[in-house]
């Protein structure tokens, strides 16, 4: 754990979640996404939790759904707009 000033610790673990508030750099950053050895998910080299480890291909699996999940939501998004353009018949009837 690194300790700033004021003796409080910036990186460490709370209730099982892992936290980081240390400066991070451009080699932190890069090995904290690209760790093959380890699982999907990795700490996050910066804030708190998890985050998707790049050097896994269940990441990209993961990476694919959502975004696959968010085409889709745009295009039926896009549907219900077209939809709501219609125009509208009215039949009065003067007996």
């Amino acid at each position: 754990m690194a300790d700033n000033e004021s003796g409080k610790p910036q990186s460490g673990e709370l209730f099982g979640v892992p936290y980081n508030f240390e400066q991070p750099s451009i080699g932190r950053m890069l090995s904290a996404y690209w760790q093959p050895d380890e699982g999907m998910l990795v700490e996050k080299p910066f804030g708190v939790g998890y985050t998707l480890n790049l050097a896994n291909w269940r990441s990209w699996v993961v990476g694919l759904v959502v975004v696959g999940l968010l085409w889709q939501e745009s295009q039926k998004d896009q549907e219900t707009e077209d939809e709501g353009e219609e125009p509208v018949e009215v039949i009065v009837d003067d007996d």
